[in-house]
């Protein structure tokens, strides 16, 4: 394939297949433990998001503050199944011990109140009518992200909000669509979430230490076909009319593109694509509340891709992986504490503070990212901007796009 000889493609399909064969290798010889393998499945899943963030706001210039909410619709879609069906294996089993065996309308009933009972209800809500079929849970991954980002975007688009009015459009949503996740009678829990997603059902005789690794699969290939059909978009004439709507948007509408079209094309697509990286990432977590849904997660996100490097898909993987994984660490008590005598510096406390320096360290010192010091030592004379600032179109994009 011609997407395959673009340089980068080609690194980033190697080295991803190197981590996850190198993980599962270790993993089968007992040199990693299970927790860890599902923080790289995770973290891929991570990733992926913030391809999808960088397709939209690297180049197509949309700063998107809502994404990670279509991630989480992703994961609370397959997570109503599999805690349904888990419950509902549950309640089966300890009915089937009654004189008389259960009617499927006891199981159904008494499956609800398992569920909802915390939250003062019996019965499943109306969003929950079609969570015992996976086929159309796993559609609702795609489609619920898809049809929101949809009609937002139709919205947003036509009425031509651009600019900081677009991203605090999307960041209100996103509080808007949390805070009615934190009600009760939601349909979802309310701030209780969906819980035990990591036990699949059917596979409850298998190791979590093998599930773990099918999903750390499952997330590398998911990552690497997002990779590939991403490098294809920007690399194709669709690409093209992306970055110049980015650089001027004025200019390309005289052209004659219907520009709201494009937009509202990448919106809705990187949309689903976070549906799906949610689906992935949830069942590795265990859990999903209404705080994974919180416009600090978006925030986050584009912090992510800036620290790796906008406009270089391999930067947003950069960018995830490295803060996911040093997040893990320093969270995680894997970075030892510091006693200055006078003050023990805790870095479950000192994260977040530690992040805002790094970001504030990379916009002054290397704003092009990561990604960006890569470019800097393969092609050290490099031309200037091809366009008006410093995310126009550059030579190096103008290259890989004719490859």
């Amino acid at each position: 394939m011609r997407i395959l000889r673009i340089p980068h493609v080609a690194t980033v399909l190697i080295c991803l297949a190197i981590v996850t064969l190198g993980a599962t290798v270790m993993a089968e010889m007992g040199l990693v433990s299970t927790s860890f393998v599902k923080t790289l499945g995770k973290t891929l899943c991570l990733c992926l998001v913030a391809v999808a963030m960088d397709l939209v706001w690297g180049y197509t210039g949309i700063l998107s503050l809502g994404h990670m909410a279509f991630f989480g619709i992703g994961g609370y879609s397959i997570g109503m199944w599999l805690m349904r069906a888990r419950t509902e294996g549950i309640v089966a089993a300890q009915l089937d011990l009654a004189a008389l065996p259960p009617t499927p309308e006891e199981i159904d009933q008494a499956t609800a109140l398992q569920i909802f009972g915390v939250v003062g209800a019996d019965e499943f809500p109306w969003m929950w009518a079609f969570s015992d079929i996976l086929a159309v849970q796993l559609l609702a991954v795609v489609a619920v992200p898809g049809l929101m980002a949809l009609v937002f975007g139709w919205l947003a688009f036509r009425s031509r909000v651009t600019g900081v009015y677009l991203s605090i459009l999307t960041q209100a949503g996103t509080l808007a669509l949390s805070l009615w996740l934190f009600q009760n009678d939601s349909g979802l829990r309310g701030n209780n979430g969906l819980s035990g997603l990591q036990n699949i059902p059917g596979a409850e005789g298998i190791a979590q230490s093998t599930v773990s690794l099918w999903f750390l699969w499952a997330s590398a290939a998911a990552l690497a076909l997002t990779y590939v059909l991403a490098a294809w978009v920007v690399s194709e004439r669709f690409g093209s009319v992306l970055r110049a709507i980015r650089d001027d948007e004025t200019r390309v509408r005289f052209l004659g593109y219907n520009v709201e079209a494009y937009k509202l094309a990448v919106f809705t697509g990187t949309a689903m694509l976070a549906g799906i990286a949610g689906a992935l990432y949830y069942p590795q977590a265990g859990i999903i509340n209404p705080a994974e849904i919180a416009p600090i997660a978006s925030i986050y996100l584009a912090v992510w891709v800036a620290i790796g490097g906008r406009g270089r898909l391999y930067g947003a993987i950069l960018g995830a992986a490295a803060v996911s994984l040093l997040s893990s660490w320093f969270t995680g008590g894997g970075a030892p504490d510091i006693d200055l005598g006078f003050y023990e510096i805790l870095w479950t406390d000192w994260w977040l503070v530690l992040l805002g320096f790094g970001f504030v360290a990379v916009t002054l010192f290397a704003p092009e990212g990561i990604g960006g010091l890569f470019d800097r030592i393969n092609r050290p004379k490099r031309v200037g901007d091809l366009g008006p600032d410093p995310g126009a179109l550059r030579q190096e994009e103008a290259r890989e796009g004719a490859q």
